[in-house]
């Protein structure tokens, strides 16, 4: 007898239906599998035979033949278990056809019968609902996380005995719902202030600058000066997700299977520190098996390269891409994986390998040292940073000095004025942020006067910079002007991200 189940598969982080067919017939006893699969599938005949038969299904000594569709795409992963054994009990008439409509599986199974958690179930529940099914068939462990999506009925089902008992209107069992009110739940409260931070208000200024406009910033600076305390707290003062954006955000970490049990979606901003010993595949995504990496974890959020330079050169150089295009493109063997990298790199880094340079009172590196060190960062990755900026040592009359810092919520409502004006201009264009301007747009977005004109000429000119630098000078100065809620940019807009742009210059001039 001949059936037929569905179930999803993940392709980057979007989904595709995969249909699970089932024949038994007569001829010698034998369970294939066929469809172009990796490892992990084929395995699944062991898995799937006796996980039947140990919750009260035997198999007849028949030839039964499992396809998965479609062929010209590699399955992967150990979630085709369930949809497999419910074809199975379909075409050995445990199940009925009728009881499978606009329905769709995703599980793997232990030899007892028992359903187990898998990644990737928001992303394939959101394409069921998509393509018009009606209900999704998820482990217990895994329902909250399906049950994000809106219009589709998710039962998380705890064994095969459950499930089969379900479906044949034996055993009752209710779809998982999650109230609207849960969903737009705000981002859960920080442990970090920026009111923590003492003195460093220029380094202040221009992080509320770059997460304003998402511009990536580097930090330059000695030792405990506060480059990490900085850092850590930009999330603090990045708005609020909104549905669409958490819901994007938690596809990602449910294929890389960052969710808790008990986290259906993602509330805060992403916020990823890796080591600098991360390896290349780590850092862009890939592998094996491909898998988003620590560039797509920190989509919408925060990518932050502690000890810049310590980093292999080639790994960083890697970054070059993703920067430009807000994604990053992995080809392989098996097809090309598309996974988003719409992020904000903060990087933070001494000048030297002591740290101190160029106070040469306290630095003891030579220039040939120094000029090694500064060298581990390219120059073409130095002009993909907008904004960069000196952290200098805390004066000691700043560390006693009385009175109230000024507090991540006072400078997240600036930041939201700022961003509420880009989203205002960008609503028939495919952006969001000033950072993601292309060349062509920037002569619409940011036209400037005679006498900015003249200034940035004169500012190309002294410092030598590429027509890349340019337009991010152009870029942050739009930002500028947004934060001060005006239209038109002005000297001082222009003056200021000049200055950002140019403090690189101090520290690399010599190479």
């Amino acid at each position: 007898m001949f059936s037929k189940v569905f179930s999803g598969a993940v392709h980057g982080i979007e989904s595709r239906v995969v249909t699970v067919e089932a024949d038994i017939s007569d001829g010698l006893p034998v369970f294939d599998l066929v469809g172009y699969l990796g490892s992990e599938v084929r395995e699944a005949r062991e898995r799937v035979r006796i996980s039947l038969k140990n919750s009260g299904y035997r198999l007849p000594a028949k030839r039964i033949t499992i396809n998965l569709s479609p062929a010209d795409m590699r399955k992967e992963g150990t979630a085709f278990d369930l949809p497999i054994a419910v074809a199975v009990l379909v075409s050995l008439g445990f199940l009925t056809e009728d009881s499978l409509k606009d329905s769709l599986f995703i599980g793997e199974l232990s030899l007892s019968g028992e359903i187990k958690k898998v990644n990737g179930v928001l992303p394939i529940v959101y394409m069921a609902y998509e393509q018009g099914f009606k209900r999704c068939f998820v482990p217990a462990a895994n329902v909250r996380e399906g049950a994000v999506v809106q219009g589709i009925e998710v039962y998380g089902a705890e064994n095969l005995i459950q499930l089969a008992g379900f479906l044949n209107k034996k055993i009752p069992l209710e779809p998982c719902m999650i109230k609207k009110e849960e969903l737009k739940q705000g981002k859960e409260p920080y442990e970090v202030d920026f009111s923590d931070i003492l003195g460093q208000e220029l380094a202040k200024r221009a992080i509320e600058i770059a997460a304003c406009g998402m511009h990536n910033i580097l930090l330059i600076g000695p030792p405990g000066s506060g480059k990490t305390m900085l850092a850590r707290r930009i999330p603090t003062v990045l708005p609020e997700l909104s549905f669409e954006e958490s819901l994007e955000i938690s596809k990602i970490y449910s294929v890389s299977g960052l969710l808790n049990n008990n986290q259906s979606l993602i509330r805060n901003r992403p916020f990823r520190s890796p080591h600098h010993t991360i390896t290349a595949t780590a850092l862009t995504g890939g592998g094996r098996f491909p898998m988003p990496g620590e560039i797509s974890l920190s989509h919408l959020g925060v990518l932050f390269l502690d000890e810049f330079p310590e980093f292999n050169r080639n790994t960083i150089e890697i970054l070059r891409q993703p920067l430009e295009e807000n994604e990053i493109t992995i080809t392989r063997l098996t097809g090309t994986y598309r996974y988003p990298a719409n992020l904000m790199l903060c990087a933070a880094m001494n000048p030297c390998n002591c740290g101190y340079y160029p106070d040469r009172s306290k630095c003891r590196c030579s220039s040939s040292q120094v000029r090694h060190y500064l060298g581990k960062i390219s120059r073409p990755l130095l002009d993909r940073i907008d904004i960069s900026i000196e952290v200098p040592q805390t004066d000691y009359k700043e560390l006693n000095k009385q009175g109230k810092n000024e507090t991540s919520a006072s400078i997240r409502e600036r930041i939201k004025r700022g961003r509420n004006m880009q989203y205002a201009r960008y609503r028939n264009e495919n952006i969001q942020f000033n950072s993601e301007l292309s060349s062509k747009m920037l002569t619409s977005f940011c036209r400037l006067g005679k006498e900015e004109e003249r200034i940035m000429e004169e500012a190309y000119n002294r410092l030598n910079l590429s027509a890349r630098a340019y337009h991010r000078i152009l870029k942050v100065a739009r930002t500028i002007a947004d934060l001060e809620e005006e239209e038109c940019i002005g000297i001082r807009h222009i003056s200021e991200a000049i200055c950002y742009r140019s403090m690189d210059k101090k520290y690399w001039e010599q190479l």
